[in-house]
């Protein structure tokens, strides 16, 4: 398991938001390249970017700057927020983006979910995010009626990257992962699993690991957002303790 460092890009800037809800804004810088840098100096083997603006009006906003970011770092990036076409994932890919993650368009269109994962196979991350145990889709705005184990179903069918899960209600929190849903999703799915939301303290990160040996199977990275930037812990100091180095 990784320390994965998330980048959230709204109005053009570094910010984490509560909960997911767009107007609980900190603002962490106004330069998403100098970001990206910074991350990959200190150590980051992968990096987590949203386009925020894209997620709530359903096209990529930001996608200049992320090209940018994915040409100029030598570490894999994954993207999401407004990818809904096979044209978004294409120029995403294209561009130097090694994941494109699909969350909306997934849920409200599978014909679409299975022609992308086939044509981008191992390059398509699926946002499990969810309230409770609905998923929700279009930026965290919506909630679903669907439920997250028959859709854990599908996806292990699927040629896909990874399943990033994210339990919103904790997003940006730091009150710790929901262990209960992430040690469901990872003891279900054939997938890659990515943990992510609420993740505050390095005993989170000791939480996550305790449940890779329970199951015997291991999270391929858990994303850090607020923990990061509030300085709670560094980046060196996840990167010790998930891969003892």
């Amino acid at each position: 398991m990784i320390p994965i460092p998330a980048i959230d890009l709204k109005g053009g800037k570094c910010v984490r938001l509560l909960k997911g809800e767009m107007e609980h804004e900190t603002i962490y810088g106004d330069n998403p390249l100098q970001m990206a840098k910074k991350w990959e100096s200190e150590g980051a083997k992968r990096l987590h970017i949203v386009d925020l603006d894209g997620a709530v009006v359903g096209y990529p906003v930001h996608r200049p700057v992320i090209c940018k970011i994915a040409k100029t770092v030598s570490i894999p990036v994954e993207v999401g927020g407004g990818i809904r076409t096979l044209p978004d994932m294409e120029a995403y890919l294209s561009c130097g983006v090694h994941t494109v993650i699909v969350g909306t368009a997934a849920f409200l269109n599978p014909e679409l979910l299975k022609e992308a994962a086939e044509r981008f196979p191992n390059h398509l991350a699926i946002a499990l995010d969810t309230r409770e145990n609905a998923i929700v889709v279009r930026g965290w705005q919506t909630v679903t009626s669907e439920e997250i184990d028959p859709w854990i179903k599908k996806l292990n069918k699927l040629p896909i990257f990874a399943i990033i899960h994210t339990d919103v209600g904790r997003d940006g929190t730091e009150q710790g992962p929901n262990t209960r849903t992430l040690q469901s999703v990872l003891k279900k799915s054939t997938r890659s699993v990515i943990a992510s939301g609420g993740v505050g303290a390095l005993s989170d990160l000791e939480t996550l690991k305790k449940i890779e040996t329970t199951l015997k199977k291991k999270f391929l990275g858990v994303i850090i957002g607020k923990a990061l930037y509030e300085e709670n812990f560094s980046l060196k100091d996840a990167t010790r303790l998930l891969e003892g180095s």
